[in-house]
């Protein structure tokens, strides 16, 4: 089975409101399959309107979240458990009304924040304990959480696909996976193929991003290693590929996006979508040669 080929909405913007329904109707047009929709306050998004336009446009959805600043699944505060927990319910529940199977991103812990110091065995414990209680959550919602490692300049917590798979093993549920993310592994990883390889059989979701977040395929990731390793794996869940601008401040911020990565928005997703259906194959021919 075909990967599906997805374009996260960050893009343009953090929050998907009436001003930007039409870029549902866009990505459709250029020939995506999948909106991958940024979801930061769960309570401002209108599902019941968002879901009605996937419907019309035939488009498959993902979210992705990140988590509020008082929140931490590895703290010694319960408060802060509790709102990493239920910040996570939220996101499946609303995934599961718009009829998707995905929630992705760094679930575990704020964008950024770093202690000065490596994780501790007693935050990892905390973090586990609170993903079994939201796998059970998943699990009764059919939605799959993919935990996504960062780079170690944005958080402490995970940070290769070895430590991830480790954790997801551990948390004992199907339904919790691994979001593989090329911009960061990039970083931290010292071989992509083998990074991929470390995923299995864990890999829930793949982010394509070029090493410096600009248009993928004109940097220096390995993405014929990428390909080959999918392909090994027989992976055939969704690509999606994601980058960030000055549109949204406090996500340019947290990325440290200083100057432009790309020409404009809609170049960018045209320019990316060739990359995916020439590296990966099209909807018909996925990981061909």
């Amino acid at each position: 089975m075909a990967s599906k080929l997805g374009l996260n909405l960050l893009l343009w913007t953090s929050a998907l409101t009436k001003k930007h329904y039409p870029l549902l109707q866009t990505l459709k047009e250029l020939g995506f399959d999948t909106a991958e929709i940024p979801v930061f306050d769960p309570g401002k998004l209108d599902v019941g309107k968002v879901k009605a336009l996937l419907d019309q446009y035939g488009l498959d959805a993902t979210l992705c979240g990140a988590f509020p600043k008082k929140a931490h699944l590895g703290s010694g505060s319960a408060t802060a458990r509790n709102v990493g927990i239920r910040f996570v319910r939220k996101l499946i529940e609303t995934a599961s009304k718009l009829g998707s199977d995905m929630v992705v991103g760094p679930l575990y812990s704020p964008v950024g924040y770093l202690t000065g110091k490596p994780r501790t065995a007693t935050e990892w414990k905390n973090a586990v304990r609170c993903y079994r209680e939201i796998a059970k959550f998943a699990e009764d919602h059919a939605v799959t959480v993919a935990v996504e490692p960062l780079n170690r300049f944005e958080t402490y917590f995970l940070n290769t696909a070895l430590d991830t798979r480790n954790f997801v093993q551990e948390i004992g549920s199907p339904r919790i996976g691994i979001l593989f993310d090329t911009f960061h592994a990039n970083i931290e990883e010292k071989n992509l193929f083998e990074a991929l390889n470390d995923c299995d059989p864990c890999l829930a979701h793949v982010h394509i991003s070029e090493n410096d977040r600009g248009v993928p395929g004109t940097g220096h990731v390995d993405w014929d290693g990428i390909r080959w390793a999918l392909r090994a794996m027989g992976y055939s869940g969704r690509l999606v590929v994601e980058t960030f601008g000055y549109v949204v401040p406090e996500i340019a911020r947290a990325a440290a996006i200083w100057r432009p990565l790309y020409t404009d928005a809609d170049s960018f997703a045209v320019e990316a979508l060739y990359h995916l259906q020439q590296r990966f194959g099209t909807r018909k021919r996925a990981f061909s040669g």
